[in-house]
């Protein structure tokens, strides 16, 4: 294992006032996210995604395993292959009667159905894999811990980056998934994760207009029952 030696950790010394500033900014921002299934053909430098997977790779990991494998794409003739098998899988979902009822109606305002012609219109395409074991520097197997919570918290940081960056993405999970092991040729131990088309919004993009929950429905303070019997 390795050993990880022990170094300072400082954070910004902010006011409460810079604090709070940033704080609302970020959420400003991210409020304005959209997931988007209108991509534009307008090229997106590699290097705008690459830095948004750095970004992604910052994330927190069980045992600090890092059990991720983000793999990009944007040779036309590979989105192709993706878009196909993609399709079939989702055409079953939606047509063949793997998708209950109760899911195809939810879906239903969305505007969704097995069509992804997003998978070859994005730019660049991101295959995430989740590394169900891994292998130390001498070969032997190495079990990785908490590896479904680890990726998605990178997930979540990579939609987070890109959205900073000024680009636009979609969290696509076409199921089953195990197509995108096969033509990306990823070894037995990773397992495909999220697959995330990245571009900007085509000229008419139009997305539905949801309303996210307020703080008030998604955030409970808990005081604990000792403290609250104590009192007058």
């Amino acid at each position: 294992m390795p050993d990880h030696t022990m170094v300072p950790f400082r954070l910004p010394d902010l006011t409460e006032e810079a604090q709070a500033a940033r704080a609302a900014e970020f959420t400003e921002l991210m409020a304005s996210r959209r997931s988007v299934r209108h991509f534009s053909e307008r090229p997106v430098p590699r290097a705008l995604v690459e830095q948004a997977v750095a970004a992604a790779a910052t994330a927190p990991s069980g045992a600090h395993m890092q059990p991720w494998t983000f793999v990009l794409v944007g040779e036309p003739s590979a989105k192709r292959k993706i878009r196909v098998a993609a399709e079939i899988e989702e055409r079953e979902n939606y047509e063949g009667g793997r998708l209950p009822a109760e899911w195809r109606t939810a879906l239903e305002p969305l505007g969704t159905d097995w069509h992804k012609p997003f998978l070859e219109t994005a730019p660049w395409l991101v295959v995430v894999f989740a590394q169900r074991y891994g292998f130390d520097a001498a070969g032997n197997r190495r079990h990785h811990y908490y590896v479904a919570e680890s990726v998605g918290i990178a997930c979540g940081l990579f939609i987070a980056a890109l959205h900073n960056a000024g680009l636009a993405t979609l969290t696509h999970t076409p199921s089953p998934m195990r197509f995108l092991s096969r033509l990306l040729g990823r070894p037995e131990n990773e397992r495909p994760y999220i697959l995330f088309p990245v571009g900007y919004p085509a000229a008419d993009c139009a997305v539905p207009d949801l309303t996210r929950k307020p703080l008030s429905e998604v955030l409970v303070t808990f005081e604990d029952a000792d403290r609250r019997d104590d009192r007058p």
